[in-house]
């Protein structure tokens, strides 16, 4: 019998690729253009983030896997079980799975500190 963990490995590596095909076909926005990157931007495309999801301001993000980022600070709850605060969202981007062991998000190795910028980018 396959191990269950090597297919949920597969299958998300799957959404990945499929996001990052798709994220691949857009125009960069004009202040990455122009050079005024936030690192966090550069660090949602590092960890796969633009793969799944829309991401507005962000080149190339617009994954289909997950839902878009756009508004995200209004949000009341990340993956329907965590609070929307700062520090709930650096949590569930660091290890999601420890919140939500079915979400198909993936733990993608990201630091804690980056996950700080990230989450300071989204909810600004």
């Amino acid at each position: 019998m396959p191990d269950r963990r090597l297919i949920g490995s597969a299958a998300v590596l799957v959404l990945l690729l499929a996001g990052a095909a798709v994220a691949l076909t857009a125009d960069p926005p004009l202040d990455e253009l122009l050079g005024q990157t936030p690192r966090a931007h550069e660090l949602m495309r590092r960890y796969g983030c633009a793969g799944c999801h829309k991401i507005p301001g962000v080149a190339a993000a617009r994954g289909l896997v997950g839902p878009s980022l756009e508004g995200l600070s209004q949000r009341i709850y990340l993956g329907r079980v965590v609070r929307n605060t700062r520090e709930g969202l650096v949590n569930w981007i660091v290890d999601p799975r420890a919140l939500a062991p079915h979400t198909a998000m993936p733990n993608t190795g990201i630091s804690r500190q980056e996950a700080q910028e990230i989450a300071d980018y989204l909810h600004r």
